[in-house]
C-alpha cells in the first residue's frame, strides 16, 4: 500500500503527456475553444473548471480519501459555501471556540437567512446530543480547535450525527491530512484553510474542501459554480507546489511544537499552556486515537494584556501577525486578530482570554525559539529591562 508521505508527492505531480513536464501546467485560461458545436469538451469556462485547479481539487480528495474535492478563493470561501448547503429553518450545532470568522459567519449573516445556531462545547458529547433538534442538518467541529485546542471526538460525534441524520463539518486545518483524516472516522465533509499548512510559505490564500459521499460532492459542486468563489489557477498551481513538501514540514514543526510546549509547561510565568502533546490536557486521549501527531500550534496564556505586550515587545524570532502554518514561526492574540470578531464576553466564556497567545511553530531550529522566549520571560520577569538577548 502506498504510504501517505508517497501519495502527497505523486497527487500533486502531473507529468505532462505532450511534454513531460514534471510540474503541473499553469492554464491562465479563462475560457477554452470549443471543437464540436453539439458536444462541448471537459473544459469551457475556468469558474466551472480549470485544468490547474483540477489537479489540485483531486490531490486534496485522494489524500484526504474523499470522493472529490473543491478549491476555493479562501478558507472562509469553502467554509461560507459549505453552510450554503443549509436551507431557511435549518438548524447548525457549532463548537463554541470555533475561528472567528466562521463563528462570525454563523451568528451574523446565517442568521439572516434563517437558518438558526446553537454553539456547544462538542469536547463533550452529552451537550451535543441535548442540543441536537428536529431541524438539526449540521453538526460542525474544528478539533483541535482555534485557539484553545480543544478536542472533539469525531468518530463519537459523527455517529451521533448519522443517528439524527445531519452531516457532519471538520475543520481540519490544523492537522492537514498528514495527521487527521476525519472521513475515515465517519465525517462527511473536510474544509481546511489551505492558506495555512497546505500552502506553508505564507503566499496563498485558498480554501479546500473535500465530500466523502457523492450526492454531498454534487451539492457543494453545484454551489461552487453558482456563487463562483473559486481559486484562481496561479494559487492552485503555488498550493500544488506548498503540498509537496507537507509532510515533511509537519513533521519537523510538529516536534518543535512538541519541545516548546513542554518546556513553556514548566515555566512559572506561564499560567497555562494549550497543547495536546502534553499528557494533562483534557483531549489528550482522544486526539492521541483519532489524529498521530499533536500538530504544530499551541497556545499559551500569560496574566494579562500587559504582559502579552511586554512579550510581543521582547520575543525576536516569531513574526507578530494574523494566520499560522508557514514555514516562519507566527506568534499572534487571537482577542485582538483571529477572535476580534467575538464579543469580549463570548471569547472569555470560551478561554479566549486577554492573556491568551497562539504560536505556529515553524521550520527553525527549536532551540533557538526555545532561548529566544527563555530571554524573553527574563525580560518580563525584570519589569522589562534588557538582559542578555543572545539567541
Amino acid at each position: 500500500m502506498t504510504t501517505l508521505q508517497t501519495k502527497i508527492i505523486q497527487d500533486s505531480t502531473s507529468i505532462d503527456p505532450n511534454t513531460g513536464s514534471v510540474n503541473v501546467p499553469l492554464y491562465l485560461s479563462s475560457t477554452f475553444h470549443q471543437f464540436d458545436f453539439d458536444q462541448y469538451g471537459k473544459y469551457d469556462y475556468s469558474r466551472s473548471q480549470n485544468p490547474t485547479r483540477e489537479v489540485l481539487e483531486n490531490a486534496i480528495a485522494s489524500l484526504e480519501n474523499g470522493i472529490q474535492g473543491f478549491a476555493f478563493a479562501s478558507g472562509m470561501a469553502a467554509i461560507s459555501t459549505a453552510f450554503l448547503l443549509l436551507s431557511q429553518n435549518d438548524h447548525v450545532i457549532v463548537s463554541e471556540d470555533v475561528y472567528g470568522g466562521t463563528y462570525r459567519v454563523v451568528s451574523q449573516v446565517l442568521d439572516r437567512y434563517g437558518i438558526e445556531h446553537t454553539f456547544v462545547d462538542t469536547t463533550d458529547l452529552d451537550q451535543v446530543a441535548a442540543a441536537i433538534q428536529s431541524n438539526t442538518k449540521v453538526i460542525y467541529i474544528e478539533t483541535p480547535s482555534n485557539p484553545t485546542l480543544k478536542i472533539t471526538d469525531i468518530r463519537g460525534i459523527s455517529k451521533l450525527a448519522k443517528a439524527n441524520n445531519c452531516f457532519t463539518f471538520v475543520d481540519n486545518t490544523f492537522m492537514t491530512p498528514v495527521f487527521q483524516r476525519p472521513l475515515e472516522l465517519g465525517a462527511d465533509l473536510i474544509l481546511h484553510s489551505a492558506t495555512k499548512f497546505l500552502s506553508g510559505h505564507s503566499d496563498v490564500i485558498a480554501g479546500l474542501a473535500v465530500a466523502k459521499e457523492e450526492g454531498l460532492a454534487e451539492q457543494l459542486a453545484f454551489l461552487q459554480n453558482s456563487f463562483g468563489g473559486i481559486l484562481g489557477a496561479y494559487d492552485s498551481w503555488l498550493l500544488l507546489r506548498g503540498i509537496k513538501t507537507l509532510h515533511v514540514r509537519m513533521e519537523a514543526s510538529s516536534q518543535s511544537a512538541a519541545n516548546i510546549a513542554t518546556y513553556l509547561n514548566s515555566q512559572i510565568g506561564i499560567e497555562h499552556v494549550y497543547y495536546p502533546g502534553i499528557s494533562t490536557h483534557a483531549g489528550y486521549d482522544i486526539h492521541k486515537y483519532q489524529s498521530s501527531s499533536a500538530g504544530a500550534v499551541l497556545s499559551f496564556r500569560l496574566e494579562n494584556e500587559n504582559a502579552v505586550r511586554q512579550f510581543k515587545e521582547n520575543i525576536k524570532l516569531p513574526l507578530f501577525a494574523v494566520s499560522l502554518g508557514g514555514v516562519e514561526s507566527i506568534l499572534s492574540y487571537p482577542a485582538k486578530m483571529s477572535h476580534a470578531a467575538m464579543p469580549k464576553d463570548e471569547r472569555e466564556k470560551r478561554g479566549i482570554t486577554d492573556g491568551l497567545l497562539r504560536l505556529s511553530v515553524g521550520l527553525e531550529d527549536p532551540n533557538d525559539l526555545i532561548r529566544d522566549i527563555e530571554q524573553t520571560l527574563l525580560k518580563i520577569e525584570k519589569g522589562g529591562k534588557l538582559v542578555d538577548a543572545t539567541i
